[in-house]
């Protein structure tokens, strides 16, 4: 091997200490998901008790910082793609639902102003649903609006969308 050959598999400080950030930076998002959620991830049994280890210590300050190190380091010596891959999943799956909710609100929205003509246009994408039930709730948000009271009606209208939609 030449001296171009070797310089050319060095790999910088700068880069191999970003590349160590990046490792703590995973490491420290793995920290924050729920017990679910860490389930749905491939870790092996070492690196989910140093995680595990952190969520309990993390109003230690000084100690939880550590522990984040040692996770950090812990990764760096592991093939991070699966995790990578399954924290996108995660944020691909929380993303479709706030899309899905925002959707609903925008029906529900758009029903409570326009009455049947919305009702029609839902009722065209949603086929399984049912007009008078939607109609009801129309009437009764409409009802205790104009009576000035809290618009239980448009919440239960929201939960019907919901359990529409999700079928």
């Amino acid at each position: 091997m030449t001296e171009l050959e070797h310089d050319d598999d060095l790999v910088s400080k700068s880069e191999l200490k970003r590349a160590a950030e990046a490792q703590q930076r995973l490491g420290e998002q793995l920290v924050t998901l729920s017990e679910g959620k860490l389930a749905k991830i491939p870790l092996d049994e070492e690196l989910l008790d140093a995680i595990h280890l952190a969520q309990r210590i993390r109003n230690t300050r000084e100690g939880y910082r550590r522990q984040l190190q040692l996770i950090g380091k812990m990764m760096r010596h592991r093939d991070t793609a699966p995790i990578e891959q399954a924290l996108a999943e995660l944020e691909d799956a929380h993303n479709e639902q706030s899309a899905l909710f925002h959707q609903l609100e925008k029906y529900r929205d758009s029903i409570l102003a326009r009455g049947d003509e919305a009702i029609q246009q839902f009722i065209d994408s949603y086929p399984n649903a049912d007009r008078q039930k939607l109609r009801q709730f129309y009437r009764q948000a409409n009802k205790q609006a104009q009576q000035g009271k809290s618009p239980a009606a448009a919440r239960e209208l929201f939960k019907y969308l919901r359990e529409v939609v999700t079928l």
